[in-house]
């Protein structure tokens, strides 16, 4: 279910450098056709007969749901296509460069979050003539994932699959505890930090059993929403990092961990655990409960089938269910040569018909090794819907609720919009929780200094792209 995608990982100054360039109009081709003044207007026809080269970027065929749809895109594209896949996560420094150079591939396979910034410096184009000539429905894909490929009004991305949050526990270690699968899904925050006290074992000089993760720093915005606010305002500008709910979340996911002994702990024990295998920590009874992607359902099935577990969708305080949705996207680099090919590879990767053909073949293959399947989740909320209808029970009470936690959580997601800072705003927030969780700075002290940091660096970056629109 999970395609692996980059983080950005050079410095904000080299960004901003390579960036800049590419801001500057440094791409290859015309204004006209895909340069920062158009969108490949006329370029785009979905009866017109393709030639020429598609390199895309960040983007391999590894399995079955990627394979499927490949030979259903490059059967669209023609014979005159040639394809080549880059592999492996999308290299952000090497395609800044290539489109500054006026050389970047025709694609690229980037995280949803990036959208925002290589947007508003002019790296990839809007895809509006892309969507209406291609005969893209929009309207099929969730509302929070088209949100986050959305900058300044223009979509940028066309979004292909979903990670959510599912509440996953050890059955026995509740039992024994006289607890619920209800304690422990985040309803009701008192519930869990005494859930937390009853199944932990042990202190920070010798935990033997963590007995709830909050999974920080990557959740804080599933607790912030939960809490019933946001890291950042839902037009992109205005930084919302030491909000009372923010400090509270944050305070409230800390304490987790302060009840175990620290972060440090807690971590040093979590990283020991065979997450991925056979002696995972719901199979050795080392774990009693945490928020985690859905594909982790998967993995515990494939590996320790019996383990104790039981599943349930994330919920908020007023007792909702919720997920933070992330994932990925296509976009079209600025200046390539081929944004026909490129458009209409990524209208069939992410089309109905090409989910349904790719969740056919998984399920087949499910079955030839005597394993359930469990669905695909994907931006696209009618083809989750089409797939969702190949997912049959498979008698096993627990993975059944694991399934439908699964797809309660993508009915129930939200995301953070798109905005030109993207990367300088996560580093802020993620930097600031990484220092409360290292003992170095108190919630309310280092959010409020994060705030200072992340709106500055939305006010610069929002001018900028006023200045040069």
């Amino acid at each position: 279910m999970r395609r692996s995608v980059a983080r950005l990982v050079v410095s904000a100054s080299a960004v901003a450098l390579v960036l800049g360039a590419c801001a500057q109009g440094t791409g290859g081709g015309s204004d006209e056709g895909t340069g920062a003044g158009g969108d490949g207007a006329g370029e785009f026809d979905p009866e017109a007969e393709l030639s020429g080269t598609l390199d895309v970027m960040g983007f391999g065929a590894g399995d079955e749901i990627a394979t499927t749809r490949v030979e259903r895109a490059e059967e669209a594209l023609g014979e005159g296509v040639e394809v080549k896949l880059v592999e492996g996560d999308l290299d952000i420094q090497q395609f800044l460069s290539a489109v500054a150079s006026g050389e970047p591939p025709e694609l690229i396979y980037a995280n949803r979050d990036q959208i925002g910034t290589f947007a508003s410096r002019g790296a990839i184009i809007p895809l509006t003539q892309c969507i209406a000539g291609e005969g893209i429905v929009t309207e099929d894909f969730r509302e929070p994932a088209l949100n986050q490929v959305t900058f300044d009004g223009e979509v940028y991305g066309i979004p292909e699959f979903n990670a959510v949050q599912v509440t996953m526990a050890n059955s026995e270690l509740l039992d024994a505890a006289g607890l619920s699968i209800e304690d422990v899904n985040g309803s009701d925050w008192e519930a869990i930090s005494a859930a937390n006290e009853a199944l932990k074992k042990g202190d920070g000089n010798s935990l033997s059993v963590i007995g709830y993760d909050s999974k920080l720093p990557e959740f804080l915005p599933l607790w912030a929403h939960a809490n019933g606010t946001d890291l950042i305002s839902e037009d992109g500008r205005t930084a919302q990092l030491n909000d009372p709910k923010v400090v509270e979340a944050l305070e409230w996911a800390l304490s987790i961990y302060d009840d175990q002994g620290g972060f440090a702990a807690v971590k040093a024990f979590r990283d020991s655990a065979d997450f991925f295998g056979a002696g995972n920590q719901f199979a050795t009874n080392t774990l009693g409960a945490m928020p985690m992607e859905q594909w982790y359902i998967n993995v515990l099935n494939d590996v320790s089938p019996d383990a104790p577990l039981a599943f349930d969708a994330v919920h908020d305080r007023n007792g909702d269910p919720v997920a933070y949705a992330s994932g990925s996207a296509w976009a079209i680099p600025k200046g390539t040569e081929n944004p026909g090919a490129a458009c209409r590879w990524a209208r069939v990767m992410t089309e109905v018909d090409s989910w349904v053909a790719a969740a056919e073949e998984r399920k087949r293959l499910r079955a030839e090794e005597g394993k359930p399947f469990t669905g695909v989740l994907t931006g696209n909320e009618a083809a989750d819907e089409a797939v969702r209808e190949l997912v049959e029970p498979s008698g096993d009470e627990v993975w059944d609720a694991g399934v439908a936690a699964m797809y309660e959580a993508n009915d129930n997601t939200f995301s953070l919009p798109a905005n030109p800072a993207d990367s300088e705003f996560k580093t802020a927030w993620q930097d600031a929780v990484n220092s409360v969780l290292n003992g170095q700075a108190e919630p309310q002290e280092v959010l409020d200094a994060a705030q200072e940091t992340a709106q500055a660096a939305l006010d610069d970056a929002w001018q900028k792209w006023e200045q040069e629109g």
